[in-house]
């Protein structure tokens, strides 16, 4: 194998699992606010809540198509590019991603069909069903794909034999060290994505002029769920980081540009650029004892510094150190912006004070980014392993030449901005026409312009 295209590889799948992300993120988010739509709905009648279900249903759907095509690309990659990986580990993650299509995509599936275009087909408390099933699924898919996540940071429940692993004990592989911790703190990701993704919705309409039930219960909405989840995803991310320091430690040590093992207490490097070569963090601004504070909670606590693994075991410290600082910053942020959003709501002017409706659009992307930011801390934390500590990624990878692995990279580059920017303009024009006016008269979808319904380009209306 040439060894740039170990490189190439990689960047291939990075580049097409932060393209995948985005879309099961915003879906199980979605999922599950179209579910408390739906059942305010059911139980008050207002015709609002039914506009509202029906709008954000269809960017539902082109989410969920858009990841589910992304994904299948992403599986793929474990046979053309990831080979040894799939010979070592596929015993484990083989059934561990079958379980997942078997229980979460196949009931997804089953009832996305009755969500979507079953309004008038079925019983109001079938529909609900339809809804709460295909929420259900969307969780029950993050279940098992973290799982799998999980269990390639902190393998346990296994033994190797004949050169790969061999499954003995499948609640200790489901249910690894860093599992409960991951899972919650995607888990609330995801919903957190999509709460800014609809605050940034109500805040755009907000900015428009208009003040009718559907734009103000989805800004009020999105908004309440942020001021709740932001400071609960704090807390979880600590935890996950204690859980990373004791399962993890050249990570927590490349994510702190930490190169020295400090006694007595371990400062916290602010901001920094840490040299791989040099073996030192430049520039540092640091704070003493913050990092013991932070990473063991207490006030002399001490961390591992990096020059105490060997060099061939080191993440990279110059690409973690800063995407976690991107996570950690938007995450501050949008806490601020749910505590902001609580005092204007408390003083009646959450509708009507235009700076703080351009803030929630100016943040709209600041989950997605948030998101991508963190799962390339955690991916590339992990490395040089694909399975941490048991098998490396340079003996992962397939028999490729540089060539290749180069030509595939440029034309998913290529067909990813054709077919997954087209979709994500489709979502944003989605998104600009905003959800239709409801009255006690009309209580179902209404599009803005009536001139779109004229049946003659459906989908062109549906985008207006």
């Amino acid at each position: 194998m040439d060894a740039n295209a170990l490189d190439l590889s990689r960047l291939q799948f990075a580049f097409t699992v932060a393209v995948h992300i985005i879309f099961p993120a915003l879906s199980i988010g979605l999922a599950s606010f179209l579910a408390v739509l739906e059942g305010c709905y059911f139980k008050t009648g207002k015709p609002h809540y039914k506009v509202l279900c029906m709008y954000w249903a269809r960017i539902f759907a082109v989410g969920f198509g858009m990841g589910v095509v992304s994904g299948v690309v992403m599986a793929y990659q474990f046979g053309t590019n990831w080979s040894g990986f799939a010979r070592f580990a596929g015993p484990i993650t083989g059934p561990l991603l079958t379980y997942e299509v078997m229980t979460a995509f196949f009931l997804e599936a089953g009832f996305l069909g009755i969500m979507l275009f079953g309004w008038e087909k079925v019983g109001p408390k079938a529909h609900f069903a339809a809804t709460l099933l295909v929420a259900t699924g969307t969780l029950i898919s993050t279940f098992w794909i973290l799982a799998s996540n999980s269990w390639m940071q902190t393998p346990r429940g296994f033994s190797i034999q004949d050169g790969h692993v061999v499954p003995e004990n499948w609640l200790a592989i489901i249910f690894n060290p860093s599992f409960p911790y991951r899972l919650a703190h995607m888990t609330m990701a995801a919903f957190i994505v999509a709460a800014m993704v609809v605050a940034a919705t109500g805040g755009w309409h907000l900015l428009r002029g208009r003040r009718d039930p559907e734009v103000k219960t989805m800004y009020s909405m999105a908004l309440w769920l942020l001021l709740f989840l932001a400071p609960i995803q704090a807390f979880v991310g600590d935890q996950h980081g204690l859980n990373t320091r004791k399962y993890q430690p050249a990570k927590i040590a490349a994510i702190e540009g930490l190169w020295e093992t400090e006694k007595g207490g371990t400062s916290l490097n602010l901001i920094g650029f840490p040299d791989m070569q040099a073996e030192e963090t430049r520039y540092a601004i640091k704070v003493p004892h913050l990092g013991s504070l932070i990473l063991t909670h207490s006030w002399d606590g001490e961390i591992r510094g990096l020059k105490e693994f060997p060099k061939e075991d080191r993440p990279n410290s110059s690409v973690i150190f800063w995407t976690f600082r991107i996570m950690a910053g938007l995450g501050i942020a949008m806490i601020l912006l749910a505590l902001l959003g609580a005092l204007l709501r408390r003083g009646g002017k959450l509708y009507e004070f235009r700076p703080y409706q351009w803030l929630t659009v100016i943040m709209g992307p600041a989950g997605v980014v948030s998101l991508i930011a963190g799962w390339i801390t955690t991916e590339v934390g992990r490395q040089p392993w694909v399975v941490y500590g048991v098998l490396r990624t340079r003996d992962a990878v397939s028999p490729l030449t540089a060539q290749s692995a180069g030509v595939s990279l440029l034309i998913f580059v290529m067909v990813y901005f054709l077919v997954f920017g087209t979709g994500l303009y489709y979502i944003l024009k989605l998104i600009y026409a905003g959800p239709g006016v409801a009255t006690d008269e009309t209580p179902v979808f209404t599009p803005v312009d009536p001139a779109d319904a004229s049946g003659r380009r459906p989908l062109a209306a549906a985008a207006r």
